[in-house]
């Protein structure tokens, strides 16, 4: 297990591979702030919203300069079936051994009808342009929670 992450902690580092076939990493979008949320699987009803949500955002995160990458472990072929079926324009990171998930906290206990089994704790994390963690969300709930980090994501963009 992994130390808890705190605002202004460094980013752990990940590199991984997109539903287009390219990668995608920390050090390669350094200089530029960017949202990482985490979801425990493609195509499942509260998934689907939230990468809904942030795809519809993502013309006013652009505008900021801010990068939005969905990771879970699902392969990048279901990450590509997942963004065909629902016009997804978010990048969606592929993190089948977990590393990643893992390196951010969000590899964790859960419970259902009183089994546990391990699973990927929806959170998001706001990054600033120099690699620090600016803002945590964990355990999201899926309704406003983009709207949310598009307000963080501008007050860190304009700081008064």
């Amino acid at each position: 297990m992994t130390k808890d992450l705190n605002v202004g902690d460094k980013a752990p580092a990940f590199s991984l591979a997109t539903d287009g076939g390219e990668r995608v990493s920390l050090k390669d979008l350094t200089g530029k702030p960017i949202v990482l949320y985490f979801y425990p699987k493609d195509d499942t009803s509260g998934c689907t919203r939230e990468a809904v949500a942030f795809t519809a955002l993502l013309p006013k995160f652009s505008r900021l300069g801010v990068a939005v990458i969905g990771v879970s472990k699902d392969s990048v072929e279901s990450h590509a079936k997942f963004k065909a079926k629902h016009e997804l324009g978010v990048v969606l990171g592929s993190d089948p051994d977990g590393k990643v998930v893992q390196s951010y906290g969000c590899w964790v206990e859960k419970s259902l009808y009183g089994r546990k089994y391990m699973g990927i704790d929806r959170s998001t994390f706001l990054i600033d342009p120099k690699g620090k963690i600016s803002r945590i969300w964990r355990k999201v709930k899926v309704p406003g929670h983009a709207e949310e980090v598009l307000a963080a994501a501008k007050a860190m963009a304009n700081p008064s």
